[in-house]
């Protein structure tokens, strides 16, 4: 067994729930893609594979063409898709598109697709090892997706045995309106111990409102942890015991944004793990010092992840000779064409576009 697996096995288990899409990505020439894996979710599962931990993913996977790129990508990432069922419906698409800053806009083709036709049955086979249960963007609130998951959620959170990790990921163009989406998220962070969003998640949901009133309202709902990326300008943390903090962003080239909230999650997560804070009252009693240095990893892992195309998170080197609860550092971090010694190895071949 490699040390990486070795420290896998020793970490709490985490299983993602929610959807798996193709992100089609703009090139350079105008009406080139590339077709790249993708979905909060299936991000958030790459990236927690990356950092070392155990991590399964519950989605549903078409037996098509680019269902298939998902599994290979997943099963390569060494993710547990046992509970991913294989589904008769198509793959969803995300056309992503780039701005001047690098910052990704989604056009969605999602009728009909298998993110959504989750059954009880399906729902009902979380792991039983899970330690931590992440769900949230689209699935958590496009029916009957959304039904199936949030009995799920609900079933884990009474039980005791799990923390709740929840990203709303709020995309404007599907929920319709601040209303509609203030009621589908609102649900869900009342299920959740941990919540993270972005600033502009918060912002369209609840217009003309500081970030620190929609924290403490999301703590009473519920959670115990709130914590609100901020772009370029780091994150602030919101702890139902041991108050607020904010964190400084980290200076990057970036290439886009694409898949870095996702990024951030992993990171978070990851150091909450680290930590022993996978563990509801474990979390409840958080230490500030401890939730800064959570955070930190996270902003790190983001940031890192906002230097590559796409949602291509970094990948932790074993550190044998280091406590677990040691911060991250960018040289523990590295990308499949980096090696250990963070020389750049000769670029593999680009993934064969998809025009329009």
């Amino acid at each position: 067994m490699t040390e990486t697996a070795q420290t896998a096995t020793q970490l709490p288990a985490v299983t993602v729930i929610g959807e798996a899409l193709i992100d089609l990505v703009q090139l350079d020439a105008p009406g080139d893609y590339r077709a790249r894996p993708g979905g909060s979710p299936f991000n958030v599962a790459v990236g927690l594979a990356r950092l070392g931990h155990r991590t399964a993913l519950m989605a549903r996977l078409a037996d098509n063409t680019f269902g298939r790129m998902l599994r290979t990508h997943a099963a390569a990432e060494g993710i547990d898709l046992t509970y991913a069922p294989a589904a008769a419906e198509p793959t969803t698409l995300a056309v992503v598109s780039m701005d001047a800053a690098g910052r990704a806009s989604y056009d969605f083709y999602l009728d009909g697709t298998a993110d959504w036709q989750w059954t009880e049955a399906e729902t009902a086979l979380v792991p039983r090892d899970t330690a931590v249960l992440h769900f949230g963007s689209v699935a958590s609130w496009t029916s009957p997706a959304a039904e199936r998951i949030d009995s799920a959620v609900r079933r884990l959170r009474a039980e005791g045995t799990a923390l709740i990790s929840y990203d709303p990921n709020v995309r404007p163009a599907l929920l319709g309106d601040p209303e509609r989406g203030r009621r589908a998220v609102e649900g869900s962070v009342g299920t959740a111990h941990l919540v993270k969003a972005s600033r502009e998640d918060v912002e369209w949901l609840y217009p003309d409102t500081p970030i620190e009133r929609i924290a403490a309202h999301w703590l009473e709902l519920g959670a115990l942890l709130v914590v609100i990326t901020d772009g370029p300008d780091g994150a602030h943390a919101f702890h139902a015991r041991a108050g607020s903090l904010s964190r400084p962003g980290r200076k990057v080239a970036v290439v886009d944004t694409v898949g870095a909230g996702d990024a951030f999650t992993a990171g978070l997560l990851g150091a909450l793990a680290r930590h022993g804070l996978h563990i509801p009252q474990q979390l409840a009693a958080a230490d500030p010092g401890v939730l800064r240095i959570a955070v930190d990893d996270a902003v790190l892992v983001s940031a890192l992840t906002c230097e590559r195309l796409g949602a291509d998170p970094p990948t932790a080197l074993p550190r044998p000779h280091l406590d677990a609860r040691a911060p991250l550092t960018a040289t523990d971090l590295v990308f499949p064409d980096t090696d250990p010694a963070g020389t750049r190895s000769p670029a593999p071949e680009p993934a064969r576009s998809v025009s329009s």
